[in-house]
């Protein structure tokens, strides 16, 4: 009876014991008041320093930073299927039409393009221009360019086809024209820029209504640079 009472014993001192013990190491990682319900990390989940480690695990310990020299565009440059230089400043002075395509687009852009070319059939000598930017630059230069522009009779004064660098072309389409544009992805979007090189708006070409009132903004466009020549 006393053995049994002795074991007894034991196991309920060695409960309390580790219920002190549970106790103590809750308060060590927990805090009172608002949020005590918070986890709190404390030495059993903590990170290690980087001290501690290889060089070989370490893989950065330099925070990054943004280049000090990269600045919202406001203007471009790229090259044309002729293989000139195209910029911002050439465009200006006269209405243009800012499309995104890549040559190899097998059904989307072919019918873009069918729309830029009833564009410009109606708009023909009146000095509105279409700048078709590729976003597929690897596979689109300016020989393929001039390849796939002969397709839809492009005329090469009014109808524009310009590659680059993709990352520039990304920067071209999401800071100058708001498009978000990727490697073989873009929108369905004609973006209408007026003579002072200002977007005037965002036209869903797929949609009949919104093609026509783009046509109705050129030719207003048109009419009031002819009336300021005239004056």
């Amino acid at each position: 009876m006393k053995t049994f009472t002795h074991i007894a014993l034991i196991l309920v001192a060695g409960v309390v014991l580790g219920l002190v013990v549970r106790q103590f190491r809750n308060s060590a990682v927990r805090t009172d008041g608002p949020g005590a319900d918070e986890v709190v990390y404390g030495n059993d989940n903590a990170v290690v320093d980087n001290a501690t480690l290889r060089p070989e695990d370490v893989a950065n310990d330099t925070p990054s930073k943004p280049p000090e020299d990269v600045e919202w565009l406001s203007e471009f440059e790229l090259l044309e299927r002729s293989g000139e230089m195209v910029s911002t400043d050439d465009l200006k002075g006269a209405p243009y039409v800012v499309s995104f395509f890549f040559s190899t687009c097998p059904s989307i852009c072919v019918s873009q393009n069918q729309k830029l070319k009833e564009l410009q059939d109606e708009f023909e000598g009146q000095g509105v221009r279409f700048v078709a930017i590729s976003v597929d630059p690897e596979t689109d230069t300016p020989e393929v360019l001039r390849e796939y522009a002969a397709r839809f009779g492009a005329d090469q004064d009014q109808w524009l086809f310009l590659t680059g660098e993709l990352n520039y072309i990304r920067r071209i389409g999401a800071e100058i024209f708001q498009q978000p544009v990727n490697k073989q992805s873009h929108t369905e979007r004609f973006v209408l820029v007026d003579p002072d090189g200002k977007i005037e708006g965002f036209y869903n070409w797929p949609e009949k209504r919104q093609l026509e009132k783009l046509k109705e903004s050129i030719e207003s466009m048109l009419q009031e640079e002819a009336s300021s020549k005239k004056s």
